[in-house]
């Protein structure tokens, strides 16, 4: 790591093998205007952060297979010192090819070769971690039974209304989250301007109480999934889906798939085997990888593979005019 400016720090990071930045570093962008994601055009990529040692600013690009992270701000040093962990270099993939070989068994080898063809596609995806729940879980929270365009809408009000600027040259617009206390203390009025409606108010406002607790499984020695799981789903409001979604982006878990998606089981069920299917047959169907059940459905949405559109659309709705 080097300072070559008093506000600027840098570090230069080698992959181990392929990283595709764009797969790996997508799932922590919510919706097309989110104010802690950018992508600028020079192909870089921009992250606020929240971090343990206050804001910062990080700017991620690549040449020569070489990944150059430039941060800013008191949080600077930990988001270069977790760089590698957020670009997937605790991402075991020995693990995962492991998990393919015992699922090519009589019976399921005809999914397992589907399922390393599709890997084979995107040999650069990888489960990173930011390990920084509580700003996973928020935006998790708010997507919650919800159109995408509604939750988004949202996360960019409230954080343009109580979040702060960012560190550093950070492209305009771009906003740092606030902290937990601060969403404690978010009035009922302004929830609803936002477009959240009282229950994620209550659920996001019950979790920034227990942040430090959820935090600290970020860092445990085992990598805090089952932990997590177990705060997660003892807070009122939060479930299956929410754990997972918080799981799989703050903790990198590649078994974390998010039972009550919308859209996933009829994804995954058409994919293997031509059919929608419900969240118990998915489940069934991608026991023989478990292990790595998120990284296979990740995989199956990549593939383009849909089923036929038919019946009625989740609506967008709008709080605000209740």
């Amino acid at each position: 790591m080097t300072t070559t400016a008093p506000s600027l720090r840098e570090r230069r990071w080698r992959p181990a093998g392929d990283l595709d930045l764009v797969l790996t570093l997508s799932p922590h962008r919510h919706g097309g205007g989110d104010p802690t994601w950018r992508r600028t055009p020079d192909g870089a990529f921009w992250r606020t952060s929240r971090t343990p040692d206050g804001p910062g600013t990080l700017r991620i690009s690549a040449s020569g297979g070489d990944v150059l992270g430039q941060a800013w701000g008191p949080g600077a040093e930990w988001l270069l010192d977790t760089l590698p962990s957020l670009l997937g270099a605790d991402d075991d993939v020995t693990a995962f090819a492991d998990v393919l070989a015992r699922a090519a068994a009589p019976g399921a080898a005809r999914t397992a070769a589907f399922v390393a063809e599709l890997a084979a596609r995107h040999p650069g995806l990888r489960v990173g971690r930011s390990l920084r729940v509580f700003e996973a879980l928020v935006p998790a929270v708010l997507e919650q039974k919800v159109v995408g365009m509604e939750a988004w809408r949202a996360w960019r009000w409230l954080l343009r209304r109580y979040g702060e600027a960012p560190p550093g040259p950070a492209p305009d617009g771009m906003i740092v989250i606030p902290p937990p206390e601060v969403w404690r203390r978010i009035p009922s009025w302004d929830w609803h301007r936002s477009g959240a409606e009282a229950v994620r108010a209550r659920t996001i406002g019950n979790a920034a109480r227990h942040a430090a607790r959820l935090e600290a499984t970020a860092v445990a020695p085992d990598g805090g999934c089952a932990e997590a799981d177990r705060l997660l789903r003892a807070l009122p409001g939060i479930g299956v889906w929410t754990s997972a979604e918080v799981r799989q982006r703050a903790h990198g878990d590649p078994d974390a798939p998010s039972v009550g998606d919308f859209h996933l089981a009829g994804l995954v069920g058409y994919a293997l085997t031509g059919r929608k299917v419900d969240d118990a047959a998915m489940l069934e169907l991608l026991e023989p990888f478990r292990g790595q059940r998120h990284r296979v459905t990740w995989l199956i949405a990549l593939s383009g593979l849909r089923p036929p559109a038919r019946g009625p659309r989740m609506p967008v709705r709008d709080y605000r005019s209740f």
